[in-house]
């Protein structure tokens, strides 16, 4: 058996990867950019899914020898719509259309009944899979060794100091899966198709939200606090302001999640597999948390906080080189003419205003925060040349400078999430 699976650099993805590895199946690793997989050993396949190439079978037969099955973990959270119709039907099709009917199997979701676009593509994925007659696999909640998005909001709310908050009363049901069991119950799925095409899983212990949240914070060896309630109305406006300004872990799909619970039926594909998989508590006691683990927890929150206060930055610098009267600025660059310091002084206001921007939107966040280290250097570099007495100015001038620049290397260490 050889399994091609496309999105093995997600989170459920790379769990799948190594566990099939590790099983002694033959992986190939798809992925936009597998530079990641390939380090760490896997024979890999670079493929843009929004690729028009990637839409037809011919490309996958090409690249496919010796693969026998295919497990679909690819999947958007938010994007536009081609991009949803590329990565959930498009490309998948044409993936599923290089086997044989019966080799494929993709990883969906519980509660895709909602009307998001997330919902309303991983619905059409379905459609697609089942029409190659694939096992279309629902988890529930997915948990890990590692974390990613919602998972990683889960530890980030148990984290926060003073209370732990939950969505409405906290009530809300859940019966986590490891993603490891997931991927075992994957790999069951693909030796012996279950009778039914559409099956959920998860784990057999169900908990509340708030018996979760409160259950990782002692996971993380934090001491217990009060846990707080957020009225779903102020819930869901921290999530469409999440949308807005693009702050991933906190969206509308993710208070959604929280506000509904997620709770899957396993037993009908649990009769016809092997595999059993292990409660929430089980999983979460087998494994000690680490100090990675309370940093990422805590600075999980703070990353989109960080993006918004140099964007803020941004905003205030671009608006002093812009329209600041030049009496005011002046003087403090006489070494320079003039019109030259004029050009400057607005030229950097626009390059200021652009990256405002580009924060705000978090476009390209590693390309952003090596332009902020560029031009905060050349800033203080340039300005080191022709006023070096800003460097003992009593309201800190050129010497704020260097926090800023840590602050810029944090957010470019946290851009990375996988």
């Amino acid at each position: 058996m050889k399994v091609l699976v496309l999105g093995a650099d997600g989170f459920i993805g790379r769990h799948i990867a190594f566990y099939l590895r590790a099983q002694g199946v033959g992986v190939l690793a798809h992925a936009r950019n597998p530079a990641r997989l390939a380090a760490m050993g896997f024979e890999t396949l670079r493929a843009d899914l929004c690729d028009p190439a990637c839409h037809g079978p011919a490309f996958w037969a090409e690249r496919l020898a010796g693969v026998s099955h295919v497990i679909n973990a690819a999947g958007l959270l938010t994007g536009r719509q081609a991009a949803f119709e590329a990565v959930h039907v498009k490309a998948p099709a044409a993936a599923y259309a290089a086997l044989p009917p019966g080799r494929s199997l993709l990883i969906s979701a519980v509660g895709i009944e909602a009307e998001t676009a997330f919902a309303r593509w991983r619905r059409q994925g379905e459609a697609v899979a089942l029409a190659a007659e694939a096992v279309v696999l629902r988890p529930g909640l997915v948990l890990g060794d590692s974390s990613y998005g919602g998972s990683s909001l889960i530890r980030a709310l148990a984290a926060l100091p003073f209370v732990t908050p939950v969505v409405g009363n906290g009530a809300q049901l859940f019966n986590p899966i490891h993603a490891s069991d997931l991927a075992e119950v994957a790999l069951d799925c693909l030796r012996a198709p279950p009778a039914p095409q559409v099956c959920e899983i998860g784990g057999p212990e169900q908990l509340s939200q708030r018996a979760l949240l409160v259950a990782t914070r002692g996971w993380l060896g934090l001491p217990a606090l009060p846990v707080l309630g957020l009225p779903l109305s102020l819930a869901r406006l921290l999530g469409r302001i999440g949308d807005a300004v693009r702050l991933g872990p906190i969206s509308a799909t993710s208070v959604a999640q929280l506000q509904r619970g997620v709770l899957a039926n396993p037993a009908a594909l649990l009769a016809c597999i092997p595999a059993r998989p292990r409660g929430f508590r089980a999983f979460l006691d087998m494994r000690p948390a680490g100090t990675q683990d309370l940093w990422q927890a805590r600075l999980y929150l703070l990353k989109p906080l960080i993006r918004l206060t140099l964007a803020v930055m941004w905003l205030v610098s671009a608006g002093l080189g812009l329209l600041l009267p030049a009496a005011e600025f002046l003087p403090a660059v006489k070494s320079l003419p003039e019109p030259l310091a004029l050009v400057l002084a607005r030229g950097g206001g626009v390059a200021d205003a652009l990256l405002a921007l580009a924060l705000l939107r978090n476009w390209r966040p590693k390309t952003t925060a090596l332009l902020q280290l560029g031009l905060v250097g050349g800033y203080t570099l340039g300005l080191s040349l022709i006023a070096p007495g800003l460097w003992l100015d009593p309201f800190g001038g050129l010497l704020k400078n260097l926090p800023i620049l840590a602050l810029i290397l944090v957010h470019l260490a946290l851009v990375g999430e996988r």
